[in-house]
């Protein structure tokens, strides 16, 4: 568990230094470039939404097909 959180420290606070990074070293104004990352990542958390939805929906198939009642075989 200490590996899991400390890993997603290490992302937060690396994603905070390159953003940071980003704007101070950006061309574009600060807000034109803030409001462009802004809608670069509400597509990237759709995309990530939409794939747990589709994962979700796969693994919830699965479990279904393993409640179903089996059918016995001949040699039952």
């Amino acid at each position: 568990m200490r590996r899991v959180f400390g890993f997603l420290i290490g992302i937060f606070v690396g994603w905070m230094a390159g953003s940071t990074i980003a704007l101070l070293l950006a061309p574009e104004s600060g807000e034109k470039l803030r409001g462009e990352l802004r809608s670069r990542s509400g597509g990237f958390v759709d995309e990530v939404k939409s794939a747990a939805d589709a994962r979700r929906k796969q693994l919830e198939d699965q479990l279904a097909a393993l409640r179903a009642p089996r059918m016995p075989t001949k040699s039952e």
